[in-house]
């Protein structure tokens, strides 16, 4: 799945973002609201992972939808 398709799908997706990225919050996951850039700056936070760290995640996880 494209990012184009996250975001317009994102009232759907939010359990699976909740399932793969446990530590963040259902109000940050609203937050993000689809916006990759915001997902991978929550992921760096939560996660310490580094910016490249959480890009690669973020698309590894929307490829495999």
């Amino acid at each position: 799945m494209n990012w184009e398709q996250v975001q317009g799908h994102w009232k759907l997706l939010k359990g699976a973002v909740k399932q793969k990225w446990d530590n963040l919050t259902e109000e940050e996951i609203d937050i993000v609201e689809g916006k990759r850039e915001e997902l991978i700056g929550r992921l760096e936070v939560k996660y310490g992972y580094t910016k490249e760290k959480a890009e690669a995640e973020v698309d590894a996880w929307a490829k495999n939808l």
